[in-house]
């Protein structure tokens, strides 16, 4: 792999490194909601499945739900983002996670789960769209990708923790799975308070000509001039906004780049973890419950490993190779399914390691090659396309495990992985070390032959 070079010896702008932390936290929160709900769901859904009655394809919907609420919530946050400002989102949609968390603890029938359930994916939609494109768009470059990164590691964290917390509090307390679901809205609260007061982003209100506002901002708590400056905060174009901005002729190849990569990402991880103790299951594993356990606290060392390296290596080298050992992998258990447990387990792991080493550029490929003014439209559009490939995998894993059996299901998995590897070897750009403006503006050169810009 080759190592990116860090930035010139560029004295650094004295930046409030506690506002930045404090930041970081709301938004890398925000981004945990997602996975710990999904991890609490992918626990409880066969008992779910049994205390409401529900056929395999209202399992599948259930499952699939609150990714069907993203496919709605994150367009349209992104546009209202993009429109009326960052702050204004960040600071509400919290509240209707609140409410609708507490609301699928209530439900009587299946169908009254799955309309809270895709509310709820509206809500968590909106996340996507605002809190990776608030966080960069404070953040210096140097160090950018890592805190990006942050956003994929409270992600997997959440849902491994939720996965402990469901099965202890199902198989050691005894408690209904109303109360699991009900859980999702103690870490909601916590991000909430914790946001509170942030202001607006000083890219959005230099773009949106409001620039003595944003450079007061900039004064404040991002280092003044030479931030101003290093970072080409007055480089901001006031471009459109809108969806129609990103199928123009210099944004739909970016467009199609971050809609296949992080479609073919997502899409094998939520349909086999979504179902992982039914898939673990139909290997005739005799500890479902330790595998599942096991598999996600690999996703989450791996995404760790790659908040840890991402400013090393670079975009490129957790893009690329990551796709092929998961596509090999996963034609093990594909063409294997009868393999001893251990070996089942170990394809499961290495599969998990590197989906999350290479989930982490979903959080920062979006924000870095887009421009301000669609950033979170791109970025709201491109998680919608992403979880219509992850909610078919998901809606369909259950039945197609009962119509075909696991080894068809994994080599289709599998084949999904390789389009994603054949997108990154050949579109995938390399943005380390670079700031907003130059990554989003200029034309990036793919296929690996770049080198990150020396600042």
């Amino acid at each position: 792999m080759t190592t990116i070079a860090g930035p010139a010896s560029t004295p650094a702008p004295d930046v409030d490194r506690g506002f930045l932390r404090r930041l970081t936290f709301a938004c890398a929160w925000g981004e945990g909601l997602d996975g710990f709900d999904l991890g609490l769901l992918s626990v409880v859904l066969p008992l779910i499945t049994t205390a409401l009655h529900m056929t395999p394809v209202e399992a599948g919907l259930i499952g699939a739900s609150s990714l069907i609420g993203i496919f709605v919530g994150a367009p349209l946050a992104g546009y209202l983002t993009d429109r009326f400002g960052r702050r204004l989102i960040f600071s509400i949609d919290l509240i209707a996670f609140v409410i609708l968390g507490l609301l699928q603890a209530l439900v009587a029938d299946p169908w009254q789960l799955l309309v809270v359930r895709i509310l709820l994916g509206v809500a968590i939609g909106a996340e996507y769209s605002i809190g990776a494109a608030m966080l960069a768009e404070f953040t210096p470059s140097r160090g950018r990708g890592r805190r990006l990164s942050a956003l994929l590691v409270c992600w997997y964290t959440g849902y491994l923790v939720a996965v402990v917390v469901a099965f202890i509090m199902t198989e050691a307390g005894h408690l209904s799975w109303r109360w699991v679901l009900a859980v999702s809205v103690v870490p909601a609260v916590v991000t909430a308070l914790v946001r509170i007061g942030f202001p607006e982003s000083p890219r959005w209100l230099i773009g949106h000509g409001r620039e003595p506002e944003g450079r007061a901002i900039v004064d404040r708590y991002l280092g003044g001039s030479a931030s101003y400056d290093q970072e080409q905060f007055g480089g901001e174009s006031s471009g459109k906004s809108g969806y129609a901005q990103l199928f123009t002729p210099e944004n739909r190849g970016r467009v199609l780049f971050l809609c296949v990569f992080w479609a073919c990402n997502v899409a094998p991880y939520f349909a086999i973890f979504t179902f992982a103790p039914t898939v673990l299951k139909s290997l005739d594993l005799s500890n479902e419950t330790a595998g599942t356990i096991v598999l996600n606290a690999m996703a989450a060392v791996g995404a760790v490993v790659g908040m840890i390296t991402i400013e090393r290596i670079g975009r490129r080298a957790q893009a690329v190779p990551p796709f092929w050992i998961m596509a090999a992998v996963l034609a093990v258990v594909g063409f294997w399914a009868g393999a001893p447990g251990w070996i089942i387990v170990a394809c499961f792991a290495i599969f998990s390691f590197f989906n999350a080493l290479s989930g982490n550029l979903t959080a920062v490929y979006p924000i870095e090659t887009l421009p301000t003014a669609i950033r979170s439209s791109g970025v709201g559009f491109a998680a919608a396309a992403s979880r219509v490939g992850a909610a078919a995998g998901t809606f369909l894993l259950p039945i197609g495990i009962a119509a075909l059996g696991i080894g068809p299901c994994m080599l289709i998995a599998a084949a999904v992985c390789v389009v994603g590897a054949l997108m990154s070897q050949f579109r995938a750009p390399e943005t380390t070390n670079r700031d907003l403006v130059d990554t989003s503006t200029s034309p990036l050169r793919m296929g690996g032959a770049e080198t990150a810009r020396r600042r």
